[in-house]
């Protein structure tokens, strides 16, 4: 990583954001044997339409770009004046274990900050033991985990206390 820079997204970029992310989720949808039929709305089923509704519910999506090179994004929803939400952090796979996907947590942290939320929370994978441990080495709390009747899978949730 050299020095890599991060730009709010507009609607002109959905079908770039929607590439990075369904790219990024490729992976997780195998390993998991998650498909359209079985989990429609998992980010690697992600559509330029999805981010376009997003933004227009007021999520605002960041990309990150390493020498001129895009390597991942993230997303940041307002659930109400003291929580957000961590959305789609998806760092493309040749980009990984660089540490692109900190930086984009650590600037979404930041603009839920500036926006006076006390709490950044996420929902993930339950069984993908080693993002929660990830999430966990930067400072979120593991909370509970629940089954959803629509989702394959079950999900985690972690929290952030902003300071």
């Amino acid at each position: 990583m050299t020095n890599p820079i991060i730009h709010t997204c507009t609607e002109e970029d959905a079908s770039l954001l929607a590439g990075i992310i369904r790219r990024s989720f490729r992976d997780v949808a195998d390993r998991f044997g998650l498909t359209r039929e079985n989990a429609p709305r998992h980010p690697s089923n992600c559509t330029a339409g999805w981010v376009q509704k997003d933004m227009n519910r007021g999520v605002v999506y960041f990309v990150l770009k390493d020498l001129d090179r895009v390597a991942g994004c993230a997303a940041l929803e307002v659930a109400n004046p003291d929580t957000c939400y961590l959305e789609r952090l998806a760092v493309l796979p040749a980009h990984r274990n660089q540490g692109f996907g900190k930086v984009l947590v650590d600037h979404v942290l930041s603009e839920a900050g500036l926006l006076g939320a006390r709490h950044v929370n996420i929902g993930i994978i339950a069984e993908q033991t080693e993002l929660k441990d990830w999430y966990k080495r930067i400072g979120f709390v593991e909370g509970e985990s629940k089954a959803f009747s629509h989702l394959p899978f079950r999900v985690t949730f972690l929290s952030y206390e902003l300071d």
